[in-house]
């Protein structure tokens, strides 16, 4: 959905995910494998306070939002969105869960962490667009008239 955004807004993209992976030369789960998921969180905000901001669509990994100084970092340049989409649809989205390279404890399931998280989506969100039901470019269409891009 970010690189859709991007060419439709003419904006830079940069996927955190893709940064941390290619700067570490390793996978996300193998960073959580063999260093622990608190250690994926703490990459995770370096890459994020070391990018540029200003005109760019970011695709944040989602555990992003356990760091308050990531977060103040990414609102100082921009709109921080939240693409809101139920449970089920995302856990339909993430058929690899125990593979996917989340910052995240072992015993925790999808359930648990989603219940963790989506209250910290909200504190930091400028904008939720409720994403049920619409296409990648109706969200992004939907994103466009919510900034004036």
């Amino acid at each position: 959905m970010g690189v859709i955004l991007a060419k439709m807004t003419s904006r830079d993209f940069v996927d955190t995910d893709v940064l941390i992976q290619t700067s570490h030369r390793r996978t996300l789960q193998d960073i959580v494998d063999k260093d622990g998921y608190a250690a994926l969180r703490k990459i995770e905000e370096e890459v994020l306070l070391g990018i540029v901001v200003h005109n760019h669509v970011i695709a944040t990994g989602g555990s992003a939002i356990y760091s308050d100084a990531a977060m103040a970092y990414l609102k100082s340049g921009g709109l921080v969105i939240f693409l809101d989409v139920d449970m089920l649809m995302l856990q339909s989205r993430v058929a690899d869960f125990g593979k996917r390279g989340l910052a995240k404890p072992a015993d925790q399931s999808f359930a648990e962490l989603f219940q963790e998280r989506v209250p910290l989506y909200r504190k930091y969100a400028d904008i939720s667009i409720e994403c049920a039901g619409l296409t990648q470019e109706a969200v992004c269409m939907k994103i466009m008239e919510e900034t004036g891009s």
